[in-house]
């Protein structure tokens, strides 16, 4: 299912009027506003290939029908986004889920539809059908070394996926650790984990990134042996030079300063990419920038400053990508909004004064500074997102298309009512 140039065109024709006014509304407030556009149009979020189905929870999941069967069908709907926002253009693929049976080929679909692979996911957080040794204990820091080097072995393996897709990253999530006290020790915990580590560092190839994703609880709810920032920046700063620590915004004990984090990081230089979603409580995986969007636009105030800092380029120094599951929503609407909120925090960010700002907090002027970052929050930016958008050939309003092609309908009739997302 692909949306023709002309349909999208023909769509924009239709907006374009009241788009030009509110550009140009807001152009006279703003004299950079073509470096800032340009900035927006280049910057791209990654689409992991388990998002285009319905996630659900643990208690169930409830798909609408139309879900792609294969990862072709993964990448055409990756493709369709990305024709319709024009920032969706990278893929994420996590293994076993989505294993390519036919690399060149899917790197050749992937190419014409302008896609290209970003980090690489793997999976030792589930026992898959023939798998030798359980997880259920841990992986990477089992006690046992035959579950440890199993482990060890499905990570080089992604590697190896991704070295042949154009992949530059290995993004390690584990679910390793305790539910009650005693049950494990956490010294042995860590050293098991470090060593494992070691091995997966060594398969990097020389251009290659691997990125340390951190989270407070579950499934083990005593302790995680990647607990927090302070662990995998621990864990990354033994390795070397090619690790970094990945913030998943849902990866946070209640009211986490995360855009403080963002800055020491980035002073370090070992943060490494971010997995955005939303949360009301803990880990939920809502919609990007739907319950706190103000903390998202701090993040990226956050990330602007430290990134110029150090003299990185926004769109591809650091790997951006969607991460969030959900019951309730189309997943392609869900990651059409999502995608939207990350350039509007990102626009709203460019705006802050940083020179005014950081008079501000020279002279102790609390209010100014507030006054300085509330002042950008509240302006109106989607005409600069849209702007971007149009100028990259995209949609005024990727939705409102969306929508209106009737998108899931043509997917539900290609595919079928009952047709769930391979993967999950």
């Amino acid at each position: 299912m692909q949306i023709e140039k002309y349909k999208i065109a023909a769509h924009n024709d239709g907006l374009t009027t009241a788009h030009k006014r509110r550009f140009e509304f807001i152009s006279q407030e703003i004299k950079n506003v073509d470096e800032i556009v340009n900035k927006l149009a280049v910057f791209q979020v990654a689409i992991p290939s388990w998002a285009l189905g319905t996630g659900g929870t643990r208690f169930g999941r409830f798909p609408g029908g139309g879900e792609p069967r294969s990862l072709e069908e993964k990448l055409e709907d990756i493709g369709l986004l990305h024709a319709l926002n024009r920032s969706g253009g990278a893929v994420s693929l996590h293994i076993p889920w989505d294993i390519p049976t036919n690399t060149a080929h899917i790197r050749n679909m992937a190419a014409q539809l302008g896609l290209k692979f970003d980090a690489m996911n793997s999976n030792t957080f589930q026992d898959q059908p023939g798998q030798e040794h359980s997880y259920k204990f841990g992986s990477l820091s089992h006690t046992d070394k035959h579950t440890r080097q199993q482990a060890i072995d499905h990570n080089i393996e992604v590697i190896r996926y991704g070295a042949e897709l154009g992949s530059e990253a290995l993004t390690v999530w584990l679910s390793d650790g305790s539910c009650f006290p005693g049950q494990l020790n956490f010294r042995r915990a860590f050293e098991n984990t470090l060593r494992s580590f070691e091995t997966i560092y060594q398969a990097l190839p020389d251009q290659w990134k691997l990125l340390i994703e951190y989270k407070a609880f579950e499934p083990n709810f005593y302790s995680t042996t990647v607990g927090d920032w302070g662990q995998s920046l621990l864990y990354a700063s033994k390795l070397g030079e090619k690790a970094y620590t990945l913030v998943d915004l849902g990866h946070h004990l209640p009211n986490a300063n995360i855009e403080q984090i963002v800055a020491l990081l980035l002073m370090e230089g070992k943060l490494g990419g971010f997995h955005f979603n939303d949360s009301k409580y803990g880990d939920d995986d809502l919609t990007v920038g739907s319950i706190r969007p103000y903390q998202l636009f701090l993040i990226f105030n956050e990330l602007i400053d430290g990134m110029d800092t150090r003299g990185m380029q926004h769109a591809t120094d650091l790997g951006w990508m969607i991460d969030a599951s959900h019951n309730v929503k189309d997943p392609l609407e869900d990651l059409l909004q999502s995608v939207e909120a990350i350039k509007i925090a990102y626009a709203q960010a460019l705006l802050v004064d940083r020179a005014q700002l950081t008079a501000a907090q020279n002279n102790h002027d609390t209010a100014l500074a507030q006054e300085l970052l509330q002042q950008a929050y509240r302006t109106d930016v989607r005409p600069l997102v849209a702007e971007a958008r149009l100028r990259a050939g995209g949609a005024l309003d990727p939705l409102a298309i969306f929508r209106s092609e009737k998108v899931r309908d043509s997917l539900v009739k290609e595919r079928g009512k009952t047709a769930v997302a391979t993967g999950l």
